[in-house]
């Protein structure tokens, strides 16, 4: 999967925590192995390929070898519960029996993929024999393993297909994204700052939520946990910062040199925020009173949080917290995610207009970012420095987070296009997404999900890629697609390697 290529380039380094780990086990019933004596050379060669591909990507293998029964199965569940693998993969490369691959999920916990690659697009049956026809027999236990998952209360996945089959790579490499996906939430720091804001009942989340569904943790901190170290910033470390930021945005006349050093101060102690919490995501929201620190502090932080968007940490407004964690998930995709909401309808283009005031996810911007002053937030007090720009043309998801009356948490998808028109300029994120249909249907139906009223906006269709990574999660995944008036397109679940309608 491409990744965002931020704008902020090699200034600022990246967000990135360790990478995924991916378990990887071949097999096959050594019963074959003394009645085919060719059989295992041609399964182990399959194996090496399969070992090459996943080598190249983006992910750390722990290769346990090739197994021949259930004994050595329970060798490599051994291996790979200790290993801390975030995904399982399990090569069948002919018939083996379901109680070697049970074990590997029963003892690590950790979600199992089965893949069945067989050596080519078809067999040659005028010369095969049967110890060549083995060779291409490993979807024979595919129904047998889901049969005993199923039993046992395991979700069970697989992908079919022939080793060069690029069609299965891809639908492979969604399943290891995925696996990233999970990774990345399980090793998260979220930090949260300051109170929600008064009335926004559907923003309010219950914070053990996050560490029961994905093992995340949140850390919860004051605005004095930042006015401390704004506070030491040197004037050095200000006009360092405005020269970056200059480089980065387009800074319109209306930005006041104050109000543009104070963005940039309150950026440096982002920064130390950050790194002293070790945290992977932001979500904030001070009210203040009368221009004190703090609703100073609050205005302030625009520029800065813009910045580590830029760079892969999402810091949103709002208090944000469940939003934060889709833009998260959208970043271990590579795809980005900006603080978005709906703005307007434009009934006769059939575009939802979307975007939101304060950060932005800097690296998917369709053109240089704009810098503009404001001389007041709508909604919020203070005044300062805004960023507005569109997100870039082409196919897009909406992306967040729905809970519901249980407290269940689920990933809420839709799939559209950013297409070109009339902007506000008014030092917001704007963007027009045309759904396929009717734009008043979509915004009816995408209400219903569950979702709050704010998302992320990302770049690409990657509706089964979430499906995915909500199957490794145990969450459940609803999607939203056209046409919006039939029943059929609210909310139902995509799996992950079905095709939108």
């Amino acid at each position: 999967m491409s990744t965002t290529a931020s704008p902020v380039g090699d200034l600022l380094p990246p967000f990135r925590r360790r990478r995924t780990r991916v378990g990887l086990v071949a097999g096959g019933l050594g019963t074959y192995w003394p009645q085919f004596p060719g059989l295992l050379p041609q399964l182990q060669e399959s194996t090496r390929y399969v070992v090459d591909r996943f080598g190249g990507l983006d992910a750390e293998v722990v290769d346990t070898g090739f197994i021949s029964d259930a004994q050595e199965a329970r060798v490599a569940a051994d291996t790979l519960r200790t290993a801390d693998c975030d995904l399982i993969v399990v090569f069948l490369t002919t018939y083996l029996t379901s109680s070697m691959v049970l074990p590997i999920a029963q003892r690590t916990g950790v979600p199992v993929l089965a893949i069945d690659l067989q050596p080519s697009e078809k067999m040659d049956h005028d010369r095969f024999d049967t110890g060549l026809w083995l060779a291409y027999c490993g979807q024979c236990p595919v129904p047998e393993v889901a049969n005993v998952f199923r039993r046992a209360g395991i979700e069970f996945r697989s992908v079919t297909g022939h080793l060069r089959s690029e069609r299965a790579w891809a639908r492979i490499e969604r399943w290891v994204h995925a696996a990233g996906v999970r990774a990345r939430l399980r090793e998260a720091r979220h930090g949260l700052m300051g109170h929600l804001y008064p009335g926004m009942l559907d923003v309010s989340t219950d914070l053990t939520l996050l560490s029961t569904h994905f093992g995340s943790h949140v850390e919860v901190l004051e605005f004095d946990d930042l006015r401390v170290r704004v506070d030491v910033v040197t004037d050095a470390e200000v006009r360092e910062r405005v020269g970056l930021a200059r480089e980065v945005f387009e800074v319109d006349a209306s930005v006041d040199q104050e109000d543009f050093d104070w963005g940039a101060r309150v950026s440096v102690g982002l920064d130390r925020l950050v790194a002293d919490f070790d945290l992977d995501s932001l979500a904030y929201y001070h009210r203040g009173l009368e221009g004190e620190q703090h609703e100073r502090l609050g205005a302030g932080m625009i520029l800065g949080a813009s910045l580590l968007n830029a760079r892969g940490l999402p810091a949103v407004g709002e208090y944000e917290l469940r939003t934060s964690v889709a833009m998260l998930a959208a970043q271990a995709l590579g795809v980005g995610g900006s603080f978005t909401e709906i703005q307007a309808i434009n009934f006769d283009d059939d575009v939802v207009e979307m975007g939101h005031d304060g950060p932005a996810h800097l690296a998917i911007s369709s053109s240089r970012p704009i810098l503009r002053g404001l001389g007041v937030f709508h909604g919020k007090r203070g005044y300062g420095v805004s960023v507005e720009f569109d997100v870039q043309p082409g196919p897009v998801t909406t992306f967040g987070l729905g809970q519901d009356r249980d407290g269940a948490l689920s990933f809420v998808t839709s799939e559209g296009e950013v297409v070109p028109g009339p902007l506000l300029a008014i030092g917001n994120t704007t963007s027009r997404v045309d759904f396929g249909g009717d734009p008043g249907e979509w915004v009816d139906q995408w209400s219903r999900t569950g979702i709050g009223h704010h998302w992320g906006l990302c770049v690409g269709h990657v509706a089964r890629e979430v499906a995915a990574a909500a199957s490794l999660l145990g969450i459940d995944h609803r999607h939203v697609s056209a046409p919006f008036d039939d029943a059929d397109g609210f909310a139902r679940s995509l799996g992950p390697t079905e095709k939108p309608a």
